[in-house]
């Protein structure tokens, strides 16, 4: 089983972990790091992919917009959404990007499934979603097979903030919570550990 660490970098400016997310894939396809998982949650931003249309910006109200290399649409992060950002070498065997995405989102439906809540795919979309609710998005980078962006889980988001935007080209009407579905606040510490203990089973990883 390959080794890989986890950095929990707390609360973090979007801008500043983007800029070591470029700086930990170069590392990574040269070797000169293991696989990585970061956690973070960012203040308010909002993030366009490279599939982004504008139309799906609606009314940002001075919440900042960066427009990145990531594929999909436009999403926003903020306080109470656990973000991870794998930093992983796909190589030899794990050469697949749609193999790559279920992965990301079997492991926020395992980790829903620890609190009791019933997450699964929608055909044709991507994320995971509890009935018609989405409680977990996913826009990706692959570059020489190595990973960079990730998938945000909503644990106790505010809700409302998704209503600046389009998310992922969607009504902001659909987006859910760990928290909402379970009608209580939930401990982020407890959310990292679970993510973190689903993603070392998913990607066969020790981390």
């Amino acid at each position: 089983m390959k080794e890989a660490r986890l950095v929990d970098l707390g609360v973090r400016e979007f801008a500043e972990v983007w800029k070591l997310q470029l700086e930990l894939v170069g590392a990574r396809q040269r070797d000169e790091i293991p696989d990585t998982l970061l956690f973070v949650e960012h203040p308010h931003v909002i993030t366009a992919g490279r599939s982004a249309k504008r139309e799906n910006l609606l009314d940002l109200g001075g919440t900042p917009l960066f427009e990145i290399e990531r594929g999909g649409d436009v999403t926003y992060h903020g306080p109470g959404q656990l973000v991870g950002y794998p930093i992983l070498d796909l190589a030899p065997d794990r050469r697949d990007v749609h193999r790559y995405v279920r992965d990301l989102e079997e492991v926020m439906i395992r980790t829903c499934a620890a609190w009791g809540v019933e997450a699964s795919r929608v055909a044709g979309l991507t994320g995971a979603w509890v009935g018609a609710d989405k409680i977990g998005a996913i826009g990706v980078r692959i570059a020489r097979w190595v990973t960079s962006h990730g998938f945000a889980l909503n644990v106790a988001t505010d809700l409302a903030r998704f209503a600046a935007i389009n998310p992922c080209g969607l009504d902001a009407a659909v987006m859910g919570s760990m928290a909402g579905e379970l009608g209580r606040p939930q401990e982020m510490a407890a959310v990292k550990d679970a993510v973190r203990a689903t993603v070392a089973e998913v990607f066969g990883r020790q981390i």
